[in-house]
């Protein structure tokens, strides 16, 4: 094995990490061509490659922001309105049940105790969650839809593309954040970006440069170790 290309791999693996604030810097479209040609290769059940990805940048992405931050801050004064705004399939389960809500519970309030936001400080978090929907300030935004009339083992196809993505990305000094929080906002985000009507949407993505100097993005997610959660068997 060629121990180098091993290194670079597992480095451009590692390095990886959700980035939640960047710079005011554009993205050469050779660049993103380049990272969306490479996760092209993802594998798909029968080669199907169902997937679809849009681009949003300029004054798209400045409309789809405005649409979903005033929805969003609607939503914070009247809860009710949440029955207008339903993503069109589970990402989470209806009951939470252990190691996974406590390791949800860490990942929260990991990122608000980095960014002093307090429990019961309602305000600060609505505040920090409206960030997912200026996209961080990221310049480029991704959202990723399958059709319909796919089945569920297409969204673990497009979960590998969309990997392929963040990976494309990273090593090419680009750093990403997969945002399934779009998925309630689908009608809207449908609408602007004229999806057809066979097609759903799975999640977004924040593409960008990271700011090195903002402290949200020293926030590194802890993992199990291997032996936690593999099983050999003889």
């Amino acid at each position: 094995m060629d121990q180098l290309l091993a290194n670079a791999v597992d480095q451009v693996i590692t390095s990886r990490h959700s980035v939640r604030a960047y710079l005011d810097k554009p993205v050469c479209p050779e660049i993103l061509k380049d990272i969306l040609t490479v996760a092209s290769r993802a594998p798909s059940g029968t080669n199907t490659q169902p997937w679809k990805v849009y681009v949003v940048q300029g004054k798209k992405r400045a409309e789809l922001i405005r649409q979903v931050c005033d929805a969003q801050l609607q939503m914070f004064e009247k809860p009710s309105l949440a029955e207008h705004h339903q993503e069109t399939f589970a990402y989470y389960p209806e009951q939470w049940i252990s190691p996974f809500i406590d390791r949800r519970r860490e990942n929260g309030w990991g990122l608000y105790g980095l960014l002093n936001i307090q429990k019961g400080e309602k305000e600060k978090m609505a505040r920090q969650q409206l960030r997912n929907y200026e996209l961080f300030d990221a310049p480029v935004g991704l959202f990723f839809t399958v059709n319909k009339a796919m089945g569920i083992g297409s969204k673990m196809d497009i979960a590998m593309m969309i990997q392929n993505v963040m990976l494309a990305a990273k090593a090419r000094g680009l750093d990403t954040c997969p945002q399934a929080a779009w998925n309630h906002f689908h009608k809207i985000v449908s609408n602007t970006l004229h999806f057809p009507e066979d097609e759903e949407l799975i999640c977004g993505m924040a593409l960008g440069y990271a700011d090195p100097n903002d402290i949200v993005n020293t926030f590194i997610t802890p993992r199990v170790p291997a032996e936690e959660f593999t099983v050999y068997v003889d």
